[in-house]
């Protein structure tokens, strides 16, 4: 009888099964064949939100860290547990650490890959993207400032040795370092040979000091500059707008290069505005501390350029929720897919910030409740614009990772073109 039973049970499993594929709700060769799965099944499957797999290279501590802490040997290898924080006392060199933030994002496991944007993965072979752990921004600011200090060298032969490093590597070589990601946020970063990387994703603030055959947008990443002032986290005041007592706040050092040269012109148009602070002055800790009061107070801070279309200004007005006021012809802004400035930002270019009376007049009829939405929207997307260890979900580190996420498609496109073109890039010649 329990035989009977159990055969009946089987047959209507099976008629259920069978009725089931025919009309399609059941796809039994994703269960028993997985390789057989249908090219969608298969496409949706790799299209997941997986985070991005980085392999960062086993470079000697000299070329990183190494620069941070003098004491350690060349040959240990860094770990989260002996990383060591950027020094608090360092001042402006803080608006270049971008390097040192995207390394210790690899170095960082919390056992959670999934709310981040980048892992690391000590495999080459399964990596999406290759990290160039070489500090170039801070190689230029401690081996000298210019091309005629003797410490210099020190920066010029560690470029040496990288280049000869990545030259070896058979992963540099399959790409010719297009999925390779190497961060130069000073515009004197890598100086020496940086042409020879110029197929890499760069990550930068702008591209006022590279030629287009060295950086553009179209493969490299902008960052924002690591903000000097501290992050206003307590700003909500019962009229945000009467609060600000300033109206235009700026404080710098106003002797700059090229389109930088603006700020001493706008020091002359500036001056006699009882309703504006514009001052001169150099990054040091009583100077920082002072800029950020003065931003915390003023609905308006000023961001010209600086000795390139940049500066770390904006991103300190964006952490102290100050509507920025961006005067450059030539600016590129991070994350600007996913962010649009003219949300919170007033923008002018160097022509219009010239008329005499022109900008502060502007500002000054600018409508209460604009600035108040501005201010509100400042709140909520400063958090992108934070360098922090650990990471943060959606902070900058975790925005750039993205980021590059976006530009690996060219990189792969480049590569099988290259492969299997015998005369490249022929349509040019059309």
């Amino acid at each position: 009888m329990y035989g009977k039973v159990a055969i009946s049970l089987i047959f209507v499993v099976l008629l259920i099964v069978t009725y089931s594929i025919f009309i399609g709700t059941v796809d039994i060769r994703s269960y028993f064949f997985p390789l057989l799965q249908s090219p969608s099944v298969a496409l949706s499957c790799a299209t997941t939100n997986a985070p991005l797999k980085v392999y960062m290279y086993d470079l000697p501590r000299r070329f990183h860290v190494g620069m941070l802490d003098h004491r350690s040997p060349d040959d240990l290898p860094v770990t989260k547990e002996n990383l060591p924080p950027w020094p608090h006392n360092w001042g402006v060199k803080r608006q270049h650490s971008v390097e040192y933030w995207l390394m210790a994002s690899l170095l960082y496991d919390d056992g959670n890959g999934e709310a981040r944007e980048a892992v690391r993965v000590l495999d080459p072979e399964t990596a999406d993207a290759f990290f160039v752990p070489f500090f170039s921004s801070l190689s230029f600011n401690s081996h000298g400032h210019n091309m005629t200090d003797p410490d210099t060298e020190i920066d010029h032969q560690l470029q040496i040795e990288v280049l000869e490093y990545l030259q070896k590597s058979k992963y540099w070589l399959r790409s010719e370092g297009r999925d390779h990601v190497i961060p130069m946020t000073h515009p004197n970063a890598f100086r020496f040979l940086r042409e020879q990387v110029n197929a890499s994703i760069l990550i930068v603030v702008d591209f006022g000091r590279y030629p287009r055959s060295l950086s553009n947008l179209s493969k490299d990443v902008v960052s924002p500059y690591v903000h000097i002032v501290e992050s206003f986290s307590d700003d909500d005041p019962p009229d945000p707008f009467e609060s600000r007592t300033t109206l235009l706040f700026f404080r710098g050092n106003t002797a700059r290069k090229d389109e930088g040269k603006v700020r001493a012109k706008l020091a002359k148009l500036l001056a006699g505005n009882d309703d504006v602070y514009y001052e001169h002055s150099t990054a040091t800790t009583t100077s920082i501390k002072e800029s950020t009061r003065g931003m915390r107070s003023s609905k308006f801070c000023l961001n010209p350029a600086g000795d390139t279309p940049s500066s770390c200004r904006l991103f300190d007005a964006i952490v102290s929720h100050c509507v920025p006021v961006i005067v450059s012809d030539r600016i590129e802004l991070p994350f600007e897919d996913e962010i649009d400035y003219t949300q919170f930002s007033v923008i002018f270019s160097v022509k219009e910030a010239l008329q005499p009376g022109y900008l502060v007049n502007q500002l000054r009829q600018f409508p209460k409740e604009r600035w108040i939405e501005m201010w509100r929207h400042l709140k909520n997307i400063s958090h992108h614009y934070e360098f922090q260890y650990p990471p943060k979900k959606e902070d900058a580190i975790n925005m750039l990772w993205r980021q590059v996420r976006y530009k690996l498609p060219a990189v792969h496109l480049a590569r099988h073109r290259q492969r299997r073109l015998k005369v490249p890039d022929w349509w040019r010649r059309r």
